[in-house]
């Protein structure tokens, strides 16, 4: 274990011992991910959004089956059981809440009142201010070059401007593999990194072999935008499949979208009302038409189609843009040490020492 240590707000704040996030992605950052995160150091975040409730307790309490070191549960703040699953995330002692989303301020002040870290990701500044006013502890901006749902302004722009204009602990998103991103995100006021892609690209990660492969194949340009899987800027890998969605109609779209919403609430163990419901909570939030959240019903199955299954011809693989620049697959523990000891050298390097 490298024993380099760079103390910042983030590491201060939640306990571990380096400022790296690791991203709770959904199908990926099960408790085989998170505990290894977590033991080397990082804060690993478990995805919950593909999980029933009580799935949820058991994977929290099998990753503090693994580790004693602190980690996050990733919740959705417009799901219609929220309010459930910050219960268990309090009852199981979680020390930190991310969100997707932007939660609400009762939701914040309801955790923060059992002691709970709070962390919601942003894409904007206006974002940023809102969820800071509102009691957030930090905030993860995500700038464009980030994997899944993504924006369009770059990292290098967005995280400056969110860290001038919040006094809490920014995290910066989007672009990040190294040590020297370290370093940068530091310099541009951040007081830490989180990565998807990365720790998705490790030997600690359940995504099947072959779809690693497919990605660690994969050059910066193979790496695309596409609003045709839920309607919703989405960054991932360019496939063939991810090429006839973008040529299939708008009725074919659908007619995949219903198939889709059919099996996730059977994995999800979700009634249609409860779908329904969360539908109009995400319609009322982003404002999207009926025929865009019937399309989000793509993103779980077609993401576990890969990320679970293996079938890179059925299913789409989210990426960051620095998937391209991905090459090995170390372990977290090895991950960790090596961007530490990146940053660390880069730092001396940089003050001429």
């Amino acid at each position: 274990m490298n024993d380099v240590l760079i103390r910042t707000p983030l590491t201060e704040l939640t306990g571990v011992r380096h400022p790296i996030v690791q991203t709770g992605m959904g199908w990926v950052a099960g408790p085989r991910l998170v505990s290894a995160a977590a033991d080397a150091g990082a804060l690993g975040i478990l995805a919950s959004a593909t999980m029933s409730a009580d799935r949820l307790r058991s994977a929290v309490r099998e990753v503090k089956s693994r580790t004693d070191a602190p980690f996050g549960v990733n919740l959705r703040a417009d799901a219609g059981d929220a309010a459930e699953r910050v219960r268990i995330i309090v009852d199981e002692g979680v020390k930190v809440a991310s969100f997707a989303l932007a939660p609400s301020r009762e939701l914040i002040a309801r955790l923060k009142d059992a002691g709970v870290v709070v962390i919601p990701s942003v894409g904007a500044r206006r974002h940023a201010e809102k969820v800071a006013a509102w009691g957030a502890d930090a905030v993860v901006v995500q700038g464009g070059e980030g994997g899944g749902h993504t924006g369009s302004v770059a990292t290098s722009v967005l995280l400056p401007q969110v860290a001038d204009a919040v006094d809490i602990p920014v995290i910066a998103a989007g672009g990040f593999r190294d040590g020297r991103g370290l370093v940068a995100a530091l310099a541009f006021g951040a007081a830490g990194i989180a990565m998807g892609t990365r720790f998705l690209l490790t030997s600690d990660s359940p995504v099947p072999d072959a779809v690693k492969a497919r990605y660690l194949a994969a050059a910066v340009q193979d790496v695309t935008v596409t609003t045709k899987v839920d309607g919703l800027p989405h960054r991932m890998l360019r496939t063939e499949l991810v090429d006839a969605l973008e040529r299939s109609g708008r009725a074919a779209s659908l007619l995949r979208a219903v198939r889709h919403a059919a099996a996730f609430r059977r994995e999800s163990g979700m009634s249609w009302a409860r779908m329904l419901r969360d539908g109009r909570t995400m319609k009322h939030g982003k404002e999207l038409s009926w025929s865009q959240v019937l399309l989000a019903a793509n993103t779980p199955m077609l993401l576990k189609a890969s990320m679970v299954e293996g079938r890179t011809d059925l299913g789409v693989m989210a990426a960051g843009q620095v998937a391209g620049l991905i090459d090995d697959l170390p372990s977290c523990a090895e991950l960790v040490d090596r961007v530490m000891a990146e940053a660390h050298a880069t730092l001396h390097a940089l003050s001429g020492t």
